[in-house]
């Protein structure tokens, strides 16, 4: 669940000078905090690693981690995103065209990955953002579940099972990784009871 936080109207210029600025978006002038735990943090950079190898072997694009911001939406000129990573083709985007502050054009894959307390209003909310910003491919990440849910730009969803695969379709050409590969590995049950084990021993002392 995202929080508001009440400190008046504030300017993307302002939130990119916060030092904390990570943990934050921008909606109508007001920040908004993201939520975000350990597994969906772990979960966010290993989808980030992934596409980044894949793109820098390909010379596809730029693929950004989760504190890069998009300023891009129509309806707010002031809006902040920040995607947990995404990807900006080539052709959109040469490095010398690369601002100091925050992307004004959308990205062309963004990827949300859900936080514990994430209520599914925001996520449609935020997805609407996104494709009506021009974004060609959204993917939102559930660890609880572990699937994919693929939002399109015609408005088509499609999910991703944990025994499937993720396709880039033709915004990341070529990308393909089993769903199963962006989670943490299943402990088995006879490591997870020497933990838990260990655990107990650990709070008797």
């Amino acid at each position: 669940m995202t929080t508001m936080i009440e400190k008046g109207i504030v300017t993307p210029e302002e939130l990119l000078a916060m030092p904390d600025a990570v943990n934050y978006e921008l909606v109508n002038g007001q920040l908004v905090e993201r939520s975000m735990g350990t597994l969906s943090s772990w979960i966010g950079g290993e989808i980030h690693g992934q596409l980044r190898n894949f793109v820098r072997e390909h010379s596809l694009g730029w693929v950004f981690p989760a504190d890069q911001g998009y300023q891009c939406f129509a309806d707010d000129p002031m809006k902040v995103r920040k995607p947990d990573a995404s990807f900006v083709a080539a052709a959109r985007l040469s490095a010398e065209q690369m601002p100091e502050g925050y992307l004004s054009i959308a990205p062309d894959l963004a990827v949300e990955v859900l936080s514990p307390n994430e209520r599914a209003l925001e996520v449609e909310w935020k997805v609407r953002e996104y494709l009506t910003a021009g974004v060609r491919l959204v993917w939102i990440v559930n660890p609880e579940t572990r699937m994919v849910r693929v939002h399109r730009a015609d408005r088509t969803v499609a999910e991703a099972q944990e025994t499937e695969e993720l396709d880039g379709e033709d915004v990341v050409l070529g990308f393909r990784t089993p769903v199963q590969s962006l989670f943490p590995a299943k402990t088995p049950a006879r490591q997870r009871t020497q933990v838990d084990q260990l655990a107990s021993t650990s709070s008797d002392c």
